[in-house]
């Protein structure tokens, strides 16, 4: 038997992130002398961080019975596309969270998701797959969140908010718990730009800046 090989698939900013917890999780859940590896379409490097950078064709050539991948591209679609390879390949997506978060009663969590240091999901929550949920960040309860989602570091997600799938949500931004009997929504691929409050829906698609955040109006080109 040839074992599992783990990869991390981005060697820049967000997978030098992920790595570490990567590297103590595979150490906790598995087996020390598990491959741990970088992986990106055109390396830079040899190695980075004591970690070799492989490209994915030679991931898959790695003799192993078990191919795991944490996806750590910030671009949700991106990050779909590379999902979706790994699918077509056999590669299991893998799910890495770290020893300083919290996880409370009654949340599914989606395959794929990275959770970084001092993140907290608290209760009754459904998530969907490849969600990145940086640094300080946190969802409350009775909240719905869609598949490839992404929280900067410091998002404030409060109780009964729905999130459609590929939303992005900027560091710092606050969205307001939902309340007279219906969630605040959200729509699918919506930006909420970074420290944005969010008090009422976001539509899909949309980019909504300030406080309270409302659409940013694209600058005018007309010549005066």
């Amino acid at each position: 038997m040839n074992g599992a090989v783990f990869g991390i698939f981005g060697a820049s900013g967000c997978g030098r992130g992920i790595m570490p917890l990567a590297r103590q999780q595979l150490i906790a859940e598995w087996d020390e002398a598990a491959q741990l590896v970088f992986v990106d379409d055109a390396p830079q490097a040899d190695a980075i961080n004591g970690h070799r950078i492989l490209r994915y064709d030679e991931f898959l050539a790695i003799p192993a019975d078990q191919r795991w991948m944490a996806v750590a591209i910030a671009n949700s679609r991106v990050r779909e596309t590379i999902a979706g390879r790994m699918a077509a390949d056999g590669i299991l997506s893998w799910s890495v969270r770290s020893g300083q978060g919290v996880i409370m009663d009654g949340v599914t969590l989606g395959e794929g998701a990275l959770l970084s240091p001092f993140t907290c999901l608290t209760s009754n929550i459904r998530i969907g797959r490849h969600f990145h949920c940086n640094l300080y960040s946190y969802v409350e309860h009775d909240c719905v969140i869609g598949d490839f989602v992404t929280f900067a570091p410091g998002v404030q997600c409060n109780g009964n908010v729905w999130i459609g799938d590929h939303a992005y949500v900027g560091a710092g931004a606050i969205i307001r718990q939902g309340g007279g009997g219906r969630p605040l929504r959200i729509g699918a691929g919506a930006v909420i730009g970074m420290g944005a409050i969010v008090t009422r829906d976001v539509p899909a698609g949309a980019t909504v800046v300030g406080n309270p955040a409302r659409p940013m109006l694209e600058r005018s080109t007309d010549v005066c």
